[in-house]
């Protein structure tokens, strides 16, 4: 095979005129991610172009940190990138629109049906520094935690990992926020460093987290995080038409066909392994205590409109309407 991931060696050249692509990203080697997706995707490309692109996978963070891959990308260090939008607070401010809570996603198929469309709509100047190929969303993400949180004064003063938007939204929850990737959420919470972290079901058994949690928190009105695939631009451009037609058409079918319900298979087997296997406790908030969550997170759409004015209010807009839309489909 000619896709490969780096970690087992670096690919070499295919043949006269092949075109070698290194691809970073900060998912286990094992993880879906990259097993399922990346490498799937780029052996699906290399036998499209008849072995002229040969993509070579850098998990793990193994060529760059999860919060420099999309500067990588940009720079040149990697010819392409999969990572999160919220690990660079700031620099994608329509992009946040869709994790802003209190949007209702039903699972990562419309999370991410709404992402990618959206920003297709949108076409934020912020991504325009690459060629961005496919955007896809976990869904509705829950509260891990070593002590049981079941009303929100539970959370008050307990530091909950997170990034981006999912930080501030925690904040008003009276959580105390502690930023770091997911790669680095391990660890963490084994040494106390962190008492829960606030994230899709699948972390729990991809990233092992079921081990060093105890009880797992409904609250899929907090969270929903953003993935992009996105290329270094000379590099795109530098690509003959054909070839570029060739990896827009198997990227659009990967992104349909595997991308948007990666998260939905991860999480629905995280969840089983959870409970069987580690005795992780399940709690379900009741209604009144849900209004209060809700209640008490309120301010961020207000506070993001304020700091985005017109833009930011059309992308959140454009994130309601798709929300309603693709909700009823899957």
């Amino acid at each position: 095979m000619t896709i490969q991931s780096a970690c087992a060696g670096t690919a070499s050249a295919a043949g006269t005129g092949t075109v070698e692509l290194k691809l970073a990203h900060f998912f286990p080697a094992t993880h879906p991610a990259e097993t399922e997706l990346v490498q799937e995707w780029a052996e699906a490309i290399n036998e499209a172009t008849n072995g002229k692109v040969v993509i070579t996978s850098y998990p793990n963070e193994t060529l760059q940190k999860a919060a420099d891959i999309y500067n990588g990308v940009v720079q040149g260090v990697a010819d392409i990138g999969l990572s999160c939008f919220s690990y660079n607070k700031g620099r994608f401010p329509e992009m946040e629109a869709f994790e802003q809570p209190g949007i209702v996603y039903k699972n990562s198929k419309v999370a991410s049906k709404v992402a990618w469309e959206g920003i297709k709509e949108l076409n934020p100047k912020c991504v325009q520094d690459t060629k961005l190929l496919m955007v896809i969303a976990t869904g509705p993400g829950d509260l891990f935690t070593k002590t049981r949180v079941s009303c929100i004064e539970d959370i008050k003063g307990m530091q909950i990992r997170a990034t981006g938007i999912t930080a501030e939204t925690l904040e008003l929850t009276g959580a105390v926020p502690v930023g770091m990737p997911q790669s680095e959420a391990y660890e963490a919470l084994s040494k106390g460093i962190a008492a829960g972290n606030l994230a899709p079901i699948e972390v729990l058994k991809a990233w092992k987290h079921a081990e060093v949690t105890d009880y797992l928190t409904r609250t899929p009105f907090l969270y929903n995080n953003l993935f992009y695939i996105t290329m270094n631009l000379d590099k795109w451009n530098s690509l003959p038409a054909d070839i570029q037609k060739t990896i827009t058409e198997v990227t659009e079918k990967f992104h349909e066909e595997v991308g948007i319900g990666l998260w939905d298979m991860q999480n629905e087997e995280a969840l089983e392994w959870a409970v069987n296997e580690q005795r992780m406790e399940v709690i379900e908030l009741t209604q009144e205590e849900t209004d209060k969550w809700i209640k008490a997170v309120e301010p961020m759409i207000d506070k993001y409109v304020d700091q985005t004015g017109e833009t930011g209010q059309r992308a959140i807009d454009t994130a309601k309407r798709l929300a309603d839309k693709y909700n009823n489909v899957y």
